[in-house]
Formats: structure tokens, sequence, C-alpha cells
């Protein structure tokens, strides 16, 4: 891919030329490069990312429609990105549920479980479900940002006597309502 600068006949310029070069703008900028090759039948990946992709588009065309959702995205926006750009990409990813923290957790309530829940914008809630071994349902809730805003905290309300076996299963949900989930067995 090249870059053309200062030069009067492609500055401005966009599109194809024969099936050799395609010119495009990118903040203010004209770059060259050579078509895209068009291979055969796209793989059932590619697909799935395709959809992805038209789903973000439309997600992030609806989102800016709203204000304060377009001065949030703007205001993460970096040089050369736009609030479109940044709503596209938060819909393309999911949050990271990076560490379930389970070492104040015995059962009682008031214990506390940690999470680390990361989004390339922002994780909006994180819910919290404890079982038993057999399956039952505990109890479930949601998690609170701490004032650090590194982690969320999730208080227990109920007695659980037998911890042997138990599963937590910890839920993050970001912006666009993207959620990531995670499993952890309490030995």
């Amino acid at each position: 891919m090249a870059e053309s600068k200062n030069n009067i006949i492609t500055h401005g310029l966009s599109g194809k030329v024969g099936k050799m070069l395609v010119f495009s703008q990118r903040n203010g900028k004209t770059i060259v490069s050579a078509p895209p090759k068009q291979g055969a039948e796209q793989s059932d990946k590619q697909k799935a990312h395709l959809q992805l992709f038209q789903e973000a588009v439309i997600y992030a065309k609806n989102a800016l429609k709203n204000a304060e959702t377009k001065e949030a995205y703007a205001a993460a926006a970096e040089e050369g990105q736009t609030a479109y750009n940044i709503a596209v990409a938060d819909m393309m990813n999911a949050p990271d549920i990076e560490e379930i923290d389970l070492s104040a957790y015995t059962g009682k309530p008031g214990d506390t479980i940690s999470i680390k829940a990361t989004d390339d914008f922002k994780v909006t809630a994180v819910t919290v479900e404890i079982y038993n071994a057999d399956g039952s349902v505990v109890e479930k809730g949601s998690a609170v940002l701490s004032d650090t805003g590194l982690e969320w905290v999730y208080k227990a309300t109920t007695n659980n006597d037998d911890l042997h076996g138990d599963k937590i299963v910890v839920k993050a949900t970001d912006l666009p309502a993207n959620v990531s989930e995670m499993e952890q067995l309490i030995p």
C-alpha cells in the first residue's frame, strides 16, 4: 500500500483504476493499493465475521442517534478515528473476564467475589450466579464496580454451607449488549 503526498493529480482520488490500482481516502490522505482478491466461496468463519460486521454497522448507526452515546464514543476516539469507528469496534468485541477471585468467599452472607472484566470501550454490568454441585441455584445477582474502577465486586446474600463442587458463573456485558461468560468451580 502506497501513500500519495501533495500530488495534484491523485489528491482526493478514490476508486478503482482498471484491475491494477485502488485509490482511497483516509484521514485526508490518498492511499494507493492493489485491488482486493476475490477468493472462492467464503468459509463459515468468514461468513460469521461478515454477519458480525454487518450487525456492528447497524448497531453503530443506531447508537449514534443517541446524543449521550455518541458523545461517549466520540470522547474515546483518538486522532483519525470517529465515534462511528469506536461504536463498530465496540459491537465487534465482547468483554473479557480476566479473573474471578474467590479467596474472600466462604459461603457466608457478606462474603465477596471479585471479578476483573475489561472491554475495548466499557463494561456496563457484571452478574454472578452461584450453583450447588447438584445444579441448584444458591443465589444470583449483580456485582458493583469498585471505587478503583478496576474490579467488580459481588457481595453474597445467602448462606451456602457446602461449597464442595459448587460452580460460580460470571457474565459481563458491554454497551452493545455483548455478553461474555466464565465459569469457575470451587475446589
